[in-house]
């Protein structure tokens, strides 16, 4: 894992270029609307884009991670189906729910029955580097959700740039961000995070959050601003010395919801001692977010390593696919 993480820019550049290599059939009618399914380490990637991309595309993008499809989706609508292994079953059923809608399907999979439906029906498709647990391929899955979108004119090709800076970006203050990450690790140890940030950025709350929770095998939980200051900053009335607060920042966040980041702070600073905030860096939403989230993955890889465990096991999900496979 530690390798992975360290890797997460070399990643980004080699799924740029497997990008710029896609190629896909025009569809035959106008696309409507975007369904991008997909579960665990290789969904994270539809909510953070879909975020990221929400003030370009000019129709709406809905993620789903169930069996099950919406209702909207038939001949014209986009379905991505994001399936690191391609054997994620929640996500064949809501693909073959598409097909049969008469959706049109772009696959992202490095193997499995997803990869191979899609060359044997002819669907559009992108296949990815193998060999890695989905969470740590979210540099190659995520970026190719982004040349999709690209690829039928959803967005214009102006993150590539971005991206480019990202790789720059992670590189220059990589001895910083493992420096900033030990140190957050010291002040989480033997706490239970509570992950904030902007609501344009809770997609890298839940990132930081599934990550804690397979890497460092730690329940935690998140919320995301202004929302949580209508329901959950009731819930900060009395001591929580075993929660570590972490927000989430970023310097143009909404004025008026970094007026209540401060506010909350006071709250939080009632009931725990331990209240720490990451500010992202870079210039665009794609570099700080691309930032957040590997100063994070780095943060939940080291609290395994504090705790002394394994951060690549999770037998516990291997053990409930081995049991749904029986039924």
């Amino acid at each position: 894992m530690e390798k992975l993480i360290k890797d997460f820019s070399k990643h980004i550049q080699q799924a740029i270029t497997i990008g710029k290599g896609a190629k896909f059939n025009a569809p035959k009618i106008v696309i409507n609307n975007i369904l991008i399914s997909g579960l665990g380490g290789s969904g994270i990637g539809g909510t953070i884009i879909s975020s990221l991309v929400t003030d370009e595309a000019q129709v709406p993008i809905h993620v789903t991670k169930d069996y099950a499809i919406p209702a909207f989706v038939g001949p014209n609508t986009l379905t991505i189906v994001s399936s690191y292994s391609g054997n994620t079953e929640e996500t064949i059923n809501a693909m073959e729910l598409a097909q049969k809608r008469g959706s049109k399907i772009v696959c992202i999979a490095s193997g499995g029955t997803v990869l191979e439906k899609a060359k044997k029906e002819n669907l559009d498709h992108i296949a990815i580097p193998s060999g890695m647990p989905p969470r740590a391929a979210f540099g190659f899955s995520s970026v190719q959700l982004l040349y999709v979108l690209k690829g039928f004119g959803i967005i214009s090709n102006k993150f590539e740039s971005a991206l480019e800076n990202t790789i720059q970006l992670l590189d220059k203050n990589e001895d910083a961000i493992v420096k900033e990450a030990t140190t957050v690790t010291e002040k989480l140890y033997g706490k239970i995070p509570a992950i904030y940030s902007a609501a344009p950025y809770e997609g890298v709350s839940i990132r930081f959050r599934q990550q804690i929770n397979e890497n460092a095998k730690m329940l935690c939980w998140h919320h995301a601003l202004p929302e949580m200051n209508h329901n959950e900053l009731v819930g900060w009335k009395q001591d929580y010395k075993n929660v570590g607060v972490v927000l989430l920042r970023n310097e143009d966040d909404n004025s008026r919801t970094q007026k209540r980041m401060e506010f909350s702070k006071q709250v939080f600073s009632e009931c725990t001692d331990t209240i720490i905030e990451i500010f992202s860096k870079g210039k665009t939403s794609i570099e700080k977010t691309y930032y957040l989230i590997h100063l994070c993955d780095w943060v939940s890889y080291l609290l395994a390593e504090k705790k002394k465990i394994d951060a690549t096991e999770v037998n516990i999900i291997v053990s409930l696919k081995s049991e749904l496979a029986n039924i």
